[in-house]
């Protein structure tokens, strides 16, 4: 491995160019390739059996890319793949989880809201990562379908989806929280909207940060850290940034382009 090489990042949608933005904004040297498999979204209603296969594919077409780490920028191919995924791979693998732990340790009423998706509020693993962590705090979960769907579909700014968002946001600060976790790669993209409906004293938690500071502390362990000033080409004569899917078409490359606030070219991810 050499500190030149790609780091790869993947989702089931577009939901983990969250942490991608991040990832670009603490470690501007590196090299990122990424790979939304929306054919194949959302995993929230697979098996676990296709959801290894999926991360175990697309985990592969990164490698052959020589991708010097891995981001799984997904709450459930985390929860679901990343320990045999970890076995069959020697480089850093890093995943994300919602930031319960810390919401609890941070919420001084101890009451706790999670804004997560339907299938998410319904994983027993998720629950139990709840339960571990709650300790002597009221955790409330909020799923909110809809909310992912409209992202994909380029309407983060319309008026459906903030009608939709405060309907849940009253749901949720009901319960008298002072504390919120995101439990979704795609809810940071929301959280200006998120200062404008609630109030000042609500704190707010994602999971974008903790995975790029992860992914920093593995590069330094591993002594793979880009120190390279030249970022705007490869070894190899590519792009600094890579967009890949398995479902790559001008619609959606039009919502990954506005949700980065840049353009980008998508190509398409073959299995």
């Amino acid at each position: 491995m050499q500190s030149n090489q790609p780091i790869g990042i993947f989702d089931s949608g577009v939901g983990g160019l969250s942490i991608f933005k991040c990832i670009t904004e603490q470690l501007p040297n590196e090299k990122l390739i990424y790979i939304a498999d929306s054919l194949h979204a959302p995993y929230g209603d697979k098996s676990d059996e296709e959801i290894i296969a999926r991360v175990n594919i697309i985990a592969d077409q990164l490698i052959n890319q020589d991708c010097k780490a891995l981001v799984i920028a997904c709450n459930t191919a985390t929860v679901i793949a990343i320990d045999q995924l970890r076995k069959r791979l020697s480089i850093p693998i890093i995943g994300v989880e919602p930031a319960i732990k810390p919401a609890v340790i941070k919420s001084k009423n101890k009451r706790v809201g999670i804004l997560t998706t339907q299938a998410t509020a319904k994983n027993q693993r998720f629950l139990d990562l709840v339960e571990k962590y709650k300790n002597n705090s009221q955790v409330y979960i909020q799923p909110c379908p809809g909310l992912v769907e409209l992202i994909e579909s380029n309407q983060l700014h319309s008026t459906t989806f903030d009608n939709l968002l405060k309907n849940y946001l009253e749901l949720i600060t009901d319960k008298k929280i002072d504390t919120l976790v995101l439990g979704c790669t795609h809810y940071p993209f929301f959280s200006d909207k998120l200062k404008d409906f609630l109030s000042i004293d609500i704190a707010i938690m994602e999971t974008a940060l903790p995975v790029t500071e992860q992914l920093k502390r593995q590069l330094i362990q591993h002594e793979l850290m880009n120190q390279t000033t030249e970022l705007t080409q490869t070894s190899k004569g590519q792009p600094q940034y890579q967009f890949f899917s398995s479902q790559a078409n001008n619609a959606l490359s039009n919502v990954m382009s506005a949700l980065l606030n840049k353009s980008i070219n998508l190509f398409p991810f073959a299995d």
